[in-house]
């Protein structure tokens, strides 16, 4: 999986924090702001964010690079509808040169199950370009590809959907792939607006575990986890 900040707005955590001073200011808009300074930014997004005033983060928007995830992945990411996603194609692209795939690390660690997994992508491979070298479309033949199969894809969210984002798929309760691209993706974001992302990532880092009788019982050891993220 490779995962990497393709683009993000500039300034962002000066543009929440000003957004968020014009709620409360009385200032017009080329003097809101002046006189204050990045300190002062990140009290203002400290302060929306304590308040729940979440609003404000939604001006600032981040895009990801993401490659070498499955399909099965992407199936669960686009279910986050506040966001943007540009995949690639498996009508337009054709996969004649073979197809690369994720081994899910539970059937990776059976030695007695995982080359039965690799023959059979193999098997699929083969079988799909049997049927592209008979005429067949890429359209009509991707139907042959597994939701193994890897694929890449731009993905864009604003401030405040990927914190609703990182709060659902950073639980450890989260399929284990898109848990990884989630923590992958909050890295990525820390490294640029660390204020906008302030105690970002599953529920139980503010508070008790927000899946109750599902919870994975491990909250201490989550909160570490992500201390040094």
């Amino acid at each position: 999986m490779l995962v990497f900040l393709l683009s993000f707005t500039p300034e962002a955590e000066r543009l929440v924090a000003n957004a968020a001073r014009l709620c409360y200011s009385a200032a017009d808009g080329q003097a809101l702001g002046l006189g204050f300074g990045p300190d002062d930014d990140r009290k203002m997004i400290a302060k929306v964010l304590a308040l729940g005033h979440h609003g404000v983060l939604e001006h600032a928007v981040f895009s990801f690079m993401v490659e070498g995830v499955s399909r099965a992945l992407t199936h669960q990411l686009v279910r986050h509808r506040l966001a943007s996603f540009a995949q690639q194609s498996q009508r337009y692209v054709a996969f004649d040169d073979g197809f690369t795939y994720e081994v899910p690390p539970a059937i990776a660690e059976r030695s007695d199950l995982v080359a039965r997994y690799i023959d059979e992508m193999g098997r699929l491979a083969a079988l799909y370009n049997e049927f592209r070298a008979a005429g067949v479309s890429a359209e009509d033949a991707r139907f042959i590809l597994p939701n193994a199969a890897h694929t890449r894809l731009v993905v864009t969210m604003n401030a405040r959907e990927l914190r609703h984002f990182f709060r659902l798929r950073c639980c450890r309760r989260s399929q284990w792939e898109i848990r990884g691209l989630a923590v992958r993706m909050l890295q990525e974001s820390k490294k640029v607006a660390p204020a906008l992302f302030e105690n970002a990532g599953p529920g139980c880092l503010v508070g008790p575990c927000p899946e109750g009788q599902m919870s994975c019982g491990e909250a201490a050891a989550v909160r570490r986890e992500f201390s040094s993220l």
